[in-house]
């Protein structure tokens, strides 16, 4: 066995991040020679497979039958950071984690059903019901969840709807409180968005985003909605419904069965060369990263979409933090930016959803009765303490930034130390002036773009590398795997959210909502979703993995449930083992039948699961 100190001290403290640094070697040097670099890059992405392989290779067996044959949490942890010693450096993101959003660990609770951004953190929110301030420290332990926080009352803020055209907000603006402005502010700091370009406005949540546009868009004229999503979200649908009211044409990008890869030929021949026929073909809604499959898109197909005419909606809200502050944006603005917040991450799900418009953009959208008082909204501020305001320069707080350092990749972008003081000092003046205190937005902010994504990709290539390595007892004979991945399996740049179905020992499907229901009582949080527009390559792989669904088999409406699974920049490596350890219990061929029994003796009433 390695004796680093980060093998020999894996604990429950060391999963919390203990990990020295020993095993992390600087990046290759940059090279002017552009084919000496992509060598570079290549090698490192090789090695980061052969790294996630190995995370799992260490045990005797790698394949497991039994789900009381896992290995223990600990010597699992020990593997892992063996296999990925960079996650160690990465212990800020737990240090925030254990001191501001304690609630997930006394509760025991793993929450992987969160997309969007959160605004607040939890240790915000037990100030807002408690009148004493309780100074959090290493030393002592966090205090109790107060009992008020079960009570559904909004807190910081709440949302108020106005009667008010989407056309005339966007190019006149409206009566906005101080709260309102410096919320913009701060939002727009976050996503990296420019007030001089863009016009933001508040909406009820993102369906309501995509309706206000949808039907302030003018596409009697621009008759075409071209859409990328490998899952069925009812936000495009409704976009959709809008458009074929209008007898707009509604047309979607096909991906294949099952790595859900885009089909690039069709996709180019739909986006078209509408350029020559000197009119705007319609509207493109593009995601940069599926919140179902992680399957992540290049920016260059904005590009070709904007090269052809079309306006872009830029559909943001499964981007994970700071992801906007690469520089795709810069270099291909969107006409449309949607994204979503949420107040605390793991207990109030509630927010709203915001609608960017460049304002150059602005002119083409149209006066619309039905748009008026249909989904926008102010933000209204509660009755805020003291405490949660920000501090005075007498009673300052140690930034997390000096807690590790951030290390850059050949492969991803940082931003140099001037800039970063820079960007820091304008966020903070932005505070100082509102009294606002947006910590889940600062603690994205204090870790950056680089370290939230090297965590992510270490933990979700980790799981789908586990979860593929859980295999019925009679694999061989029957051909049936307990797990199957839809979309990218282990890939280097693949988004951190996971689209999978769980298999009995026949090979039939467990619905997708018996698996969330089960993952619920054992405090494990999931969503499940419906893949869309599939293109199979073939009749028997359609009939196959079609069968059972409620739904039509043709390429253009097939479509196949699943269990879906978000890691955020909180998830640790405790939560992904969980979840492993648990679906890991289906290799029971019994699991679900107890579950019931168990149930029913709990309660004294059946359930239907």
């Amino acid at each position: 066995m390695n004796s680093s100190p980060c093998l020999r001290q894996a604990s429950k403290t060391c999963l919390h991040g203990c990990c020295a640094a020993p095993f992390l070697a600087p990046p290759p040097p940059q090279t002017p020679n552009s084919s000496m670099t992509n060598n570079k890059v290549n090698i490192f992405r090789y090695d980061f497979i052969l790294a996630t392989a190995s995370s799992l290779c260490c045990y005797p067996n790698t394949q497991f039958t039994n789900h009381e044959s896992l290995p223990s949490l600990h010597e699992s942890y020990a593997y892992f950071t063996k296999a990925y010693p960079q996650y160690c450096q990465t212990d800020q993101a737990d240090y925030i984690r254990a001191h501001e959003y304690y609630h997930l660990t006394l509760s025991n609770q793993v929450c992987l059903d969160y997309i969007g951004h959160g605004l607040f953190s939890f240790s915000q929110l037990k100030k807002h019901y408690q009148t004493d301030s309780i100074a959090s420290s290493s030393s002592s332990p966090p205090p109790p969840i107060p009992q008020s926080l079960n009570s559904p009352e909004p807190f910081f803020f709440d949302v108020s709807h106005k009667s008010v055209n989407l056309h005339t907000q966007v190019l006149y603006g409206g009566q906005e409180s101080e709260f309102e402005i410096e919320m913009k502010k701060k939002i727009m700091g976050y996503m990296n968005i420019s007030e001089v370009d863009y016009t933001l406005v508040f909406t009820a949540n993102q369906s309501s985003a995509f309706k206000l546009l949808a039907d302030s868009y003018p596409f009697q004229n621009n008759p075409n909605l071209l859409s990328i999503y490998d899952y069925k979200n009812e936000a495009v649908d409704v976009m959709a419904e809008s458009c074929k009211k209008r007898r707009g044409r509604v047309m979607s990008a096909e991906f294949l069965w099952p790595n859900m890869r885009i089909q690039t030929r069709k996709l180019r021949r739909k986006i078209g060369n509408w350029k020559k026929m000197r009119k705007r073909p319609g509207l493109f809604a593009f995601p940069l990263q599926s919140k179902v499959t992680g399957a992540r898109y290049s920016y260059l197909w904005m590009s070709i979409a904007q090269e052809n005419g079309w306006h872009v909606l830029l559909d943001a809200c499964a981007l994970g933090p700071k992801d906007m502050d690469t520089l795709g944006l810069s270099l291909f603005k969107p006409d449309f930016l949607i994204c979503s917040f949420f107040k605390v991450f793991g207990e109030n799900p509630s927010g709203f959803g915001c609608l960017f418009v460049k304002k150059s953009s602005a002119s083409v959208l149209k006066d619309s009765s039905v748009a008026s008082s249909i989904g926008i909204v102010s933000l209204v501020p509660s009755s805020i303490p003291s405490q949660i305001l920000l501090e005075k320069s007498s009673d300052k707080q140690v930034t997390l930034k000096q807690k590790a350092p951030i290390f850059s990749e050949i492969v991803e972008l940082d931003r140099d130390s001037e800039s970063d003081q820079s960007e820091n000092s304008e966020s903070c003046e932005s505070g100082k002036s509102s009294g606002i205190e947006c910590r889940g937005l600062d603690h994205a902010d204090e870790l950056g773009l680089v370290l939230i994504s090297r965590r992510a990709r270490f933990l979700i290539n980790w799981l789908v590398n586990a979860l593929m390595s859980l295999q019925h007892p009679h694999y061989s004979e029957y051909g049936h795997q307990l797990v199957k991945i839809y979309g990218p399996t282990i890939k280097f740049d693949r988004g951190p959210s996971l689209a999978f179905n769980v298999f009995d020992w026949k090979g039939e499907k467990i619905e997708p909502s018996i698996v969330q229901k089960l993952a619920d009582r054992h405090n494990i949080s999931l969503s499940y979703g419906v893949l869309d527009h599939i293109r199979f390559s073939d009749k028997h792989e359609e009939e196959k993995e079609t069968k059972s669904e409620t739904c039509r088999s043709e390429v253009e409406g097939a479509h196949v449930s699943v269990v879906t699974a978000a890691l955020g920049f909180l998830t640790n490596f405790e939560d992904i083992y969980r979840l492993w350890a648990f679906v890991s219990r289906f290799l029971d061929a019994d699991f679900v039948e107890k579950e019931r029994w168990r149930y029913m003796a709990l309660n004294q009433r059946p359930v239907e699961v």
